[in-house]
C-alpha cells in the first residue's frame, strides 16, 4: 500500500470506506453502463483515487464532502507537478464524470464539478515516417542480419534457424505490415482473431473504441505477409494458450500490446529510423493516405475515430509537409 506524503500513488484501499465504495461502484459504470475501454477505465479511477485522496487530505471522510473549490485545488496542485496540458484536460473530464455520476446516484447533493473548466490543450501534430521510412520499417523482419527474404519480400528462416526464430520473424513481418496497412490501434490488431481476416475481399474485421465494429481494407503485401505467417509460422508458435489469437507471442499466447510495442520500436532501431511506435505507424498511414488523394471522411471511417476533428489534424501535417518542401525547393522560397 503506497504511503501518503512519500509523493507516491495511493490505492484506492488507504481511502475512507464510503470512498473506497464510490470507486468501486464508479469503475463498475465505466465499464458496464458507459461500455467505456478497460483503459480509459483505469486512467479515470486512478484520477478518481488521486481526487479523493487530495480530498481526505483537506479532511473530507465521504464523497458527499467533495467542494468545487476542493477539485480545483486539486487540478491546480496537478500542474505545479508538471503535469501536460492533455493530462490536466483528461483530469477534469474525469472528476466532471464522477461527480455528475456521484449527483445522479445520491452521493451528491449537487453536481460540484458542473462549473469545472476544461483546461485548454496545446494539439501537437503528430511525427510521422516518410513513404520510405515506412517501407523500410515493415521489411525490417528478414533484412540485415536476419534470414533473406523471398521473392515476395517475406523472410525465409535460415537452414540452421529453429522453427520458432522463423516463426517470429514471419509474425514480426505480418504484424507491421497490418498496422500500417490498416492504421489500426495497436490494441485492435493484438485483439485480432483468425476469423477477422477476410481474405477474400482484403479486409479485417476490427473491434475498436466502444465495442465499435468496423471493416479496414488492406493491400497486397499484407495479404502476403498474413498469408505466410498463418501457413508457416503460426503453426509453430500455436499451443493450448492460443485459441483463435491471430498474432501469438513467442509461448503461444495472445500477442500483448506492451510486447507489440517493443517490437516496432526495435524494428525501428534495426532500420535506422526515428523512434517510432505503432500508433506513429497509424499517424504515417492517414498522412499517408492524405497525401496520396484520399478522402477526409474515408480516412476517418479507416482510423475509426468518433469525430472528424480527430482527423483533421493529419491535413494539418500534410501541410506542414507540403510547407517544408516548398522551403526547401523553391528558390524564392
Amino acid at each position: 500500500m503506497s504511503r501518503r506524503g512519500t509523493g507516491t500513488r495511493v490505492t484506492h484501499q488507504a481511502l475512507p470506506p464510503a470512498m473506497r465504495d464510490a470507486v468501486d461502484e464508479f469503475a463498475s459504470h465505466l465499464a458496464q453502463l458507459r461500455n467505456r475501454s478497460a483503459h480509459t477505465v483505469r486512467a479515470y479511477v486512478a484520477d478518481l483515487v488521486s481526487l479523493l485522496d487530495h480530498a481526505v487530505r483537506m479532511g473530507c471522510t465521504e464523497p458527499a464532502d467533495l467542494e468545487l473549490g476542493i477539485l480545483r485545488s486539486w487540478l491546480a496542485k496537478q500542474r505545479t507537478t508538471g503535469a501536460a496540458h492533455s493530462s490536466s484536460a483528461r483530469r477534469a473530464a474525469a472528476a466532471r464524470t464522477f461527480s455528475g455520476w456521484a449527483h445522479r446516484s445520491g452521493l451528491l447533493a449537487t453536481d460540484v464539478a458542473a462549473p469545472l473548466a476544461t483546461p485548454k490543450t496545446r494539439r501537437e501534430l503528430p511525427v510521422v515516417l516518410r513513404a520510405d521510412q515506412a517501407a523500410a520499417l515493415v521489411e525490417a523482419p528478414g533484412g540485415g542480419g536476419t534470414p533473406a527474404p523471398d521473392d515476395a519480400g517475406l523472410p525465409v528462416p535460415r537452414p540452421e534457424a529453429d522453427a520458432v526464430t522463423g516463426a517470429v520473424l514471419l509474425r514480426d513481418r505480418a504484424l507491421l505490415e497490418i498496422l500500417y496497412a490498416t492504421g489500426t490501434r495497436i490494441s485492435e490488431v493484438c485483439g485480432l482473431d483468425v476469423p477477422d481476416v477476410d481474405h477474400e475481399r482484403r479486409v479485417i474485421r476490427v473491434l475498436g473504441k466502444g465495442n465499435r465494429e468496423r471493416t479496414v481494407p488492406y493491400g497486397l503485401p499484407a495479404q502476403r505477409a498474413i498469408d505466410r505467417w498463418l501457413a508457416v509460422g503460426r503453426p509453430d508458435l500455436a499451443g493450448s494458450a492460443s485459441d483463435r489469437a491471430l498474432f501469438l507471442g513467442a509461448r503461444g499466447g495472445r500477442l500483448h500490446p506492451t510486447m507489440a510495442r517493443r517490437i516496432v520500436a526495435g524494428y525501428a532501431r534495426t532500420a535506422g529510423l526515428p523512434p517510432t511506435s505503432p500508433h506513429g505507424l497509424r499517424h504515417s498511414a492517414a498522412t499517408h493516405l492524405l497525401d496520396g488523394g484520399a478522402d477526409l471522411r474515408a480516412v476517418q471511417e479507416l482510423l475509426g475515430h468518433a469525430s472528424l476533428a480527430s482527423t483533421q489534424i493529419y491535413t494539418h501535417v500534410s501541410m506542414e509537409r507540403l510547407r517544408a518542401a516548398y522551403r526547401q525547393a523553391h528558390p524564392r522560397a
